[in-house]
């Protein structure tokens, strides 16, 4: 979706993409050397929220010399960045795109991310998260990214991927550990997130996560967005059970109660919450008309 030409056109746009502290790679994170002890901080890394990732990126703004953001857009938990940043910091923000994204995220999420998070930390080798030079948690980690990953896809989609196939090698071997495709497919998903992600960082982004809570924080949804001044297109996926639509209708009727600007799309798709990872055709000219008249406007 970024580049020239593309529905982000780089051509035009001047595209940020910052990673969030608490994550692994680019800004600071449990794994990141502590300045004190000259050691990983591990578990000794402060507790990040949704708020502190958008101030982090507010200051680099400040640096880069920026003094107004034309967009801010992201799904899911980029999704909820966005609608923070039109929240605490509405003279910065001309737009937002928010994506497959909700105010809260359900008990349901909850409950799941905290599997996630459990299977990480019973890891014989978890070592209360002080792991980094040594094997670490990865088997918890690909359980956690497995379980993650169910809740990304509809059983719809699921059942059209995959089915009750069998893996065409073990068709004659029922003694193999994964003789369902789908059961190799989550094992390829765990196994090349181990590669790329650290297991600390899951635990404090998902639990940033679970804490977002826009009605719980400002008294009421209507009242967070009280004082936004950016212009909105909100998005969401007919099949994403995890960020339902009924949650961005939420987000949807809060704005226009302020008499918010706002645009609406409930998009039909089988593929779930996974479905803003995916190319489609509607989402594009979403994106693309909306930045068009944002365009335009300025």
């Amino acid at each position: 979706y970024i580049g020239p030409d593309k529905t982000f056109d780089t051509n035009k746009y001047y595209i940020i993409a910052s990673n969030v502290i608490g994550g692994c790679d680019g800004s600071s994170g449990p794994g990141s050397v502590d300045p004190d002890t000259k050691q990983p901080y591990c578990l000794n890394f402060p507790n990040v929220t949704i708020h502190d990732m958008v101030t982090a990126q507010k200051q680099l703004i400040d640096h880069l010399g920026i003094n107004k953001l034309f967009c801010v857009a992201g799904g899911s938990m980029g999704g909820m960045q966005a609608l923070k940043w039109s929240i605490i910091y509405p003279e910065k923000v001309a737009s937002i795109i928010a994506i497959a994204t909700s105010p809260s995220l359900s008990a349901q999420g909850i409950a799941l991310n905290e599997v996630g998070r459990q299977a990480i930390i019973n890891d014989i080798n978890w070592n209360n998260g002080d792991y980094y030079g040594s094997h670490g948690p990865n088997a918890g980690l690909s359980l956690a990214r497995m379980i993650g990953h169910i809740t990304y896809l509809s059983e719809k989609h699921m059942h059209e991927k995959f089915g009750r196939r069998l893996q065409d090698s073990m068709k004659s071997n029922l003694n193999s550990k994964q003789f369902f495709q789908v059961e190799s497919y989550l094992h390829y998903q765990g196994d090349k997130f181990v590669s790329r992600f650290d297991a600390n960082s899951y635990i404090y982004i998902t639990r940033a996560i679970d804490y977002f809570d826009l009605t719980a924080e400002y008294g009421s949804l209507a009242k967070a967005f009280e004082n936004i001044a950016s212009n909105n297109l909100i998005i969401s996926f007919s099949s994403d059970w995890l960020y339902p639509s009924s949650q961005a209708k939420e987000i949807v009727r809060a704005l226009r109660i302020n008499g918010k600007n706002v645009i609406y799309t409930d998009i039909e798709t089988d593929n779930g919450h996974d479905a803003f990872l995916i190319k489609n055709e509607t989402l594009e000219k979403n994106i693309s008309n909306f930045l068009k008249r944002e365009y335009e406007k300025i």
